[in-house]
């Protein structure tokens, strides 16, 4: 059983037809559209579906949206920082920041804040809030954060100091790309072939290259975009991509 949020306000006729829900449903999924209001908070909707699964004999094994408000949600990105790690050491660039997009409705990815924590870089893991709601954001990573360094014996507290959101552009509402977003996927599309959907990655990519373009960055600094998927999202925006 998968709960799916239907909180955007978007007009375009096959939004709930296309992407992730189209898949969902190839894949065999029975859909659960919740009414409740945008949050990124556990839902009523979510109870009473474990419920239901429960009363009809199921013994449910329940998977957050996005996964890292799962005991062990936060693990892979952990290992993620590892590997950077790793990478860095061996390609001799040393990388000064790394800027993510935190995914609404799990506060993406703060494990990374946990991961880069290790060698004191997590505040470089630069967040950008497409939520709107940036105190619930801040109190969920946190929250998720603080759980990781438990799990992987971080040694000592994960602080305010250590998340970095940027708040700045979650307009004009969640899910719903601004005219900046739209031109900051043809400019990925186009130059460097990579594909990104209006809800989350792109509103991250408008960002970062907002922040460059207005000198935020010192000269020579090394960025790395931290790109995780979203593609099939951009079926559901088809109408104002409709030429390119």
């Amino acid at each position: 059983m998968l709960v799916q949020g239907s909180w955007v306000d978007w007009p375009d006729g096959v939004y709930d037809r296309v992407g992730n829900i189209l898949l969902s449903r190839v894949l065999g999924a029975q859909l659960d559209f919740s009414k409740e209001d945008f949050s990124i908070a556990i839902k009523q909707s979510w109870e009473q579906a474990l419920d239901r699964v429960r009363r009809a004999g199921g013994k449910p094994y329940a998977i957050p949206a996005g996964a890292s408000d799962h005991p062990l949600g936060g693990l892979g990105y952990v290992g993620f920082a590892e590997e950077l790690r790793e990478q860095e050491r061996d390609a001799r660039l040393p990388l000064r920041f790394h800027p993510r997009s935190p995914r609404a409705r799990a506060a993406r990815r703060p494990a990374m804040v946990v991961g880069f924590a290790a060698d004191g870089r997590a505040d470089r893991v630069i967040g950008i809030d497409i939520t709107a709601k940036p105190q619930e954001t801040r109190a969920q990573v946190k929250r998720i954060a603080e759980r990781t360094a438990d799990l992987v014996g971080l040694g000592r507290a994960v602080t305010d100091a250590d998340i970095v959101l940027d708040e700045r552009y979650a307009y004009p509402a969640y899910g719903v790309p601004a005219a900046a977003t739209l031109d900051a996927i043809r400019l990925g599309a186009r130059l460097e072939g990579m594909l990104t959907d209006p809800v989350y990655e792109r509103k991250s990519m408008q960002a970062m290259i907002d922040m460059v373009r207005s000198g935020a960055f010192p000269a020579g600094s090394k960025l790395l975009y931290v790109h995780l998927g979203g593609v099939p999202a951009l079926s559901a925006y088809s109408y104002p991509l409709r030429e390119g």
